[in-house]
Parts: C-alpha cells; sequence; structure tokens
C-alpha cells in the first residue's frame, strides 16, 4: 500500500520520492505565481500581460513527456 501511494509514480518518471517532491513543490510554486500574474492582469490589463502563459508554457515543456 505504501508503495503504491508513494513510490510508484515517482518511479514512473525516474524519480525518488525526494526529487518527485521537490520537482512538485516547484511546480506548485510557479502555477501560484502564474495565478497571481493573472489574477492581477484581471484588474489591471496592462500588467502581466503574458507572464501566465509563458509560465504554463515552460511547466508544460517540462511535463509532456514525463513518465512514457
Amino acid at each position: 500500500m505504501i508503495d503504491r501511494v508513494f513510490l510508484e509514480h515517482p518511479r514512473k518518471v525516474e524519480e525518488s520520492y525526494v526529487e518527485h517532491a521537490a520537482f512538485a513543490g516547484r511546480f506548485a510554486w510557479r502555477l501560484l505565481l502564474a495565478a497571481g500574474a493573472a489574477g492581477v492582469h484581471a484588474v489591471i490589463p496592462c500588467l502581466f500581460e503574458k507572464t501566465a502563459s509563458k509560465i504554463v508554457g515552460e511547466l508544460y515543456a517540462k511535463t509532456h513527456n514525463r513518465g512514457r
């Protein structure tokens, strides 16, 4: 059970649990930054015009082939 819950997925992307936790934590932080930029942009459209989409594009580039 512990193996399935905590270790199976990190192995699929060829990472240890700690490596995967660090990667996912950085990913979450970048998503929070993108969300903040998008929120500010919603109120003040001249600010952060491409920031959120740039961050999302970078994250996609890093993850779209993981685990294949």
